[in-house]
């Protein structure tokens, strides 16, 4: 064992067992060894993880980064014990806004820091990672796990990431293309996803741990508020590199915090807006349970979660059916909500 000589009885006294992370390691390697790629030069335990380019056919290949972590939705992955799909949170909020770009996701980190290091629930944490890094088709080549004793309660953690992928410099994406007459193509979400949490917590007394929370729901389908609250964010990465095969893509927008009237402008030139069919969004049932719990306005729900639409999609009007096509094999639910027109607003919701 390597470190089989190190420990310190000090640090330990302290409230930081090192063994105890070594331990984490030792059970994590079977989770990153599932998102293993061409390009991973080493294992997991060195200073640095180390990746291969692979820029073949490329004529000015970019790096695209992206960095996110799960917001509170953590607090509910503690109460309720399941440690094994907020990973997937993580990967899921990075890697989604990659592919915005036009790139594709090539490796992941992540970081835990925790109030105490107990190595199986790291593992589980970190499994949820790998199963991230699988679904997006990234490699997981490091990460950081650091205990705090004092400043985070022994049982609470926070889990953050980054990732970085590749595109060639003419593929990018360029919202400037975009014209009056193109369509936004809806790619449904799985949930919440991770955003607007602190808003749910409030909503359901999530923090007071309400027994509320464990009760089947009938509105959900017999699911519970905590479960379906926690289910994890869908990621898009192999649907959207294969519609971007086959498709005139003019942008993309991943619907995250601020909901639609924050993040579909972000693919949006100046000049045009997005007109959104009010009556085309399939909200889901989590989200009309949410809006009538705590008494919310529909424009703060729209400005806030992402109401069942995890990302949009604007391309030319004579490709929506064979992007609705290509998407729904690759596995997505995707359906037209709106159009884009001339106009200073950005989105218009009607």
């Amino acid at each position: 064992m390597e470190h089989q000589n190190s420990q310190s009885a000090s640090y330990a006294a302290a409230g930081v067992d090192i063994t105890a992370g070594y331990k984490a390691v030792e059970l994590m390697k079977k989770h990153i060894a599932r998102t293993r790629t061409a390009g991973c030069l080493d294992d997991v335990g060195g200073f640095g993880g180390c990746f291969g380019l692979p820029v073949a056919g490329m004529e000015e290949p970019v790096l695209v980064s992206g960095t996110d972590g799960c917001g509170t939705k953590v607090k509910l992955a503690i109460l309720m014990d399941k440690h094994d799909t907020i990973g997937i949170d993580a990967v899921a909020m990075c890697v989604n806004d990659i592919i915005c770009v036009g790139a594709k996701p090539l490796f992941f980190l992540d970081y835990i820091a925790c109030g105490k290091n107990v190595p199986e629930k790291i593992a589980q944490i970190v499994s949820g990672v790998a199963e991230g890094c699988v679904q997006a088709g990234a490699a997981l080549i490091g990460g950081e796990t650091a205990e705090h004793p004092g400043l985070m309660p022994p049982e609470d953690y926070d889990l953050a990431g980054f990732s970085v992928g590749i595109v060639d410099k003419k593929k990018i994406l360029n919202k400037e293309r975009m014209a009056p007459g193109d369509v936004v193509i809806a790619l449904a979400s799985s949930g919440i996803h991770s955003n607007g949490f602190s808003l749910c917590r409030k909503v359901f007394n999530i923090d007071r741990n309400d027994p509320a929370l464990y009760r089947p729901c009938e509105e959900l389908g017999g699911s519970t508020i905590a479960q379906t609250l926690l289910t994890p964010t869908r990621i898009y990465v192999k649907s959207i590199l294969a519609l971007l095969e086959r498709v005139d893509v003019k942008g993309i927008s991943h619907i995250t915090g601020g909901g639609f009237y924050e993040n579909i402008p972000r693919s949006i030139p100046d000049g045009l807006c997005a007109k959104i069919c009010r009556d085309a969004v399939r909200v889901l049932p989590i989200f009309d349970l949410i809006a009538r719990t705590g008494n919310i306005p529909e424009r703060d729900m729209f400005n806030t979660f992402n109401m069942g639409v995890g990302m949009t999609v604007v391309v030319p009007a004579d490709q929506a059916d064979l992007t609705i096509q290509i998407l729904t094999d690759h596995g997505q639910t995707a359906y037209q909500i709106g159009v884009i027109a001339q106009g200073e607003e950005k989105v218009i919701l009607e």
